[in-house]
């Protein structure tokens, strides 16, 4: 079995199909499928066999799907068309957001290649009610709408840009996925902990820091212990300085007051110490502590001579047992005398 791999963004995820029966090269451009309906996307990865250990998926959840065919003149120009209409649905949505007084910022537009679905990326602060923005893009262009909010490192990935090297974001040029970074890789590498030095335009560690990672730690010894910050110690993460104000041993993060007056929540990984001393390793702070042996009773000390004599004791006293009390036979009622006498 063949599969081919297409990409339908510039720098998008990679996506596999069967390649049917049309010879396809790298290059191409093909009209898939998709869960959003009929897309356009361009030949990334030649047609080769599938391997037993592989199972690729079309996306995930859904099963491997064929090549609906190759993309002929007509579609390049309807996908052109569909640029231009994004262009101008772009400048209808601010509008429409200006006359709701929405708290958000249009990011971009897209459009499916049969047009069945108009995506609108936005960011905002927090939840927005963009219901009555629907219903009037609905009611201009006659087709479904989506509204999907992003966050900062979409946003950059959309827009693009020139990062801090000179060169256009890795984000909007290749990546088709973003990976982790955690600022102990800039500690690794002996960067500069300094946020502006070391964040993105999106305002997030740069994915840069990832490259070159394991070239810096290949013959530094590696540590596979986490540390564990310590409540009102100083630490250092991407968005700045600040102090620890609560730790988590459950969920591993720490709560972070900053310097500016801002409280984060991160990782244990994602933070430093400003001295190393107020870390302390997980492996200590996950050992139960046992419970302490309780302290062994003193002897009462044995009392002295001067005391039996002075309250006429002896050490070893010999119990004398009680007089028995005498038994009243059974069917004497008298009553016990009282030893007050009845009153006149």
């Amino acid at each position: 079995m063949q599969i081919i791999g297409v990409r339908i963004k510039k720098a998008g995820k990679i996506y596999f199909f069967e390649p049917g029966e049309e010879e396809l090269v790298k290059g191409d451009s093909v009209i898939v499928e998709t869960a959003r309906g009929l897309e356009c996307g361009k030949v990334v990865v030649a047609p080769r066999e599938l391997s037993a250990e592989e199972n690729p998926e079309s996306e995930p959840g859904l099963p491997l799907k064929k090549i609906f065919r190759k993309a002929t003149e007509a579609d390049l120009l309807k996908l052109e068309e569909n640029r231009a209409g994004e262009r101008r649905a772009f400048d209808i949505c601010l509008q429409k957001i200006s006359e709701h007084n929405l708290p958000m910022k249009l990011i971009n537009v897209e459009f499916t290649f049969d047009v069945n679905k108009i995506i609108f990326f936005f960011t905002a602060d927090g939840r927005v009610d963009f219901r009555e923005l629907v219903r009037d893009l609905a009611s201009i262009f006659r087709t479904r709408i989506e509204l999907r909010q992003v966050g900062v490192r979409d946003e950059a990935k959309l827009l693009g840009g020139m990062g801090g090297c000179g060169r256009p974001l890795c984000c909007a040029s290749f990546l088709g996925e973003f990976i982790p970074v955690s600022i102990r890789m800039a500690k690794d590498q002996n960067l500069s902990l300094n946020p502006t030095k070391i964040s993105g335009v999106c305002g997030r560690l740069m994915c840069c820091l990832k490259y070159e990672n394991d070239l810096y730690c290949e013959n530094a010894p590696r540590q596979s212990v986490t540390f564990k910050p310590r409540v009102g110690s100083r630490v250092v993460m991407a968005d700045g300085e600040g102090k620890v104000v609560a730790v988590s041993f459950s969920r591993r993060n720490a709560t972070i007051l900053l310097d500016t007056n801002k409280t984060v929540v991160a990782g244990w990984e994602d933070i430093l110490p400003v001295n190393a001393e107020d870390f302390e390793s997980t492996e200590d702070a996950a050992q139960v502590e046992e419970p302490a042996p309780k302290p062994e009773r003193p002897e009462r000390p044995r009392r002295t001579e001067a005391f039996n004599r002075r309250y006429n004791r002896n050490e070893n006293p010999e119990r004398t047992p009680h007089p028995e009390r005498p038994t009243r036979p059974r069917g004497d009622k008298t009553r016990r005398q009282s030893s007050r006498e009845p009153k006149k």
